[in-house]
């Protein structure tokens, strides 16, 4: 399989204005999203390249039998095609390996992070009308079959990583206790949103860019589409304008730190002034 292309230079602004479009929109397309995070990793993947994935998800989401009955028979049938059919699973490898967090990788290997390989299935399952959803157990990303919520109400967990593999209430509990050493609360169970599943993954990219500084191209990129999220953390900037100066840009990053520290001022003026600080000695290197 081969490794993705170079980034795109003269795309990356198109790339990130259609991000931001549907990142904003009313009802976000998370498979979209996803295809969009890839194409600003991936050079090669061009429109004809985001179409032939959706119409990948198309054809799966056409091979499942009609189902009728609860959130078991949609769980077991999308095991049977996806984990057991086509393979679809996930190894420890795989977090090593910056194409499992790209969802046009991930259908192309059938390999990838649990939460890329659960949006497989949540994308396959809903064109197929699964009641489905995304749900971010504490260390570990899996899919539910259900209604999302409601006293009584029926809730099938699915293990994309272990190939679909239906989970049973014990399972759940040892799973969160091993990630936190506390109990599964209901709250965890709660339906992941489409933008919250795409930061996660855009933090899964950073988290492997930041093992290997020579992929600070990747880190600006994944920091960038996170900044264009509609709710993001206001150290992103900070995170950014400190990438830009250890990347050479040091009128940028100076720029960027100095924006970054009016905002702090008015919360923290002594950490606004240590980061002015930071822009000062990163104007200093261009001497």
């Amino acid at each position: 399989m081969r490794s993705p292309c170079p980034p795109p230079s003269g795309r990356s602004a198109e790339l990130r204005s259609r991000f931001a479009e549907e990142a904003r929109s009313g009802r976000p397309d998370l498979a979209t999203l996803c295809l969009l995070v890839g194409a600003a990793a991936d050079g090669c993947l061009d429109e004809s390249g985001i179409d032939a994935a959706q119409l990948e998800l198309d054809r799966l989401a056409g091979r499942l039998p009609f189902r009728p009955g609860g959130p078991h028979a949609w769980a077991a049938a999308l095991r049977e095609l996806l984990g057991d059919g086509f393979g679809f699973r996930g190894a420890a490898a795989d977090y090593r390996r910056l194409e499992s967090s790209l969802l046009h990788q991930v259908l192309a290997r059938r390999r990838g992070l649990p939460i890329l390989l659960s949006v497989v299935w949540i994308e396959v399952a809903r064109r197929a009308g699964a009641p489905v959803h995304g749900v971010a157990l504490p260390g570990h990303f899996v899919v539910g079959f259900g209604p999302e919520g409601g006293p009584g109400e029926e809730l099938v967990l699915a293990d994309p990583f272990d190939g679909g593999r239906v989970m049973t209430g014990a399972d759940a509990e040892l799973l969160v206790a091993g990630s936190t050493g506390a109990a599964l609360e209901p709250a965890m169970l709660t339906p992941a949103d489409p933008l919250d599943v795409v930061q996660r993954i855009l933090n899964n990219v950073r988290a492997w860019a930041a093992t290997r500084p020579e992929r600070s191209d990747v880190s600006l990129w994944a920091l960038e589409l996170a900044l264009l999220l509609p709710s993001h953390s206001a150290r992103l900037r900070y995170e950014r304008a400190r990438l830009l100066v250890r990347r050479g840009e040091f009128a940028a990053g100076a720029a960027e730190l100095d924006a970054y520290a009016e905002v702090v001022s008015t919360v923290d003026e002594g950490a606004s002034e240590r980061v002015r600080g930071e822009a000062l000695a990163a104007r200093a290197l261009l001497n």
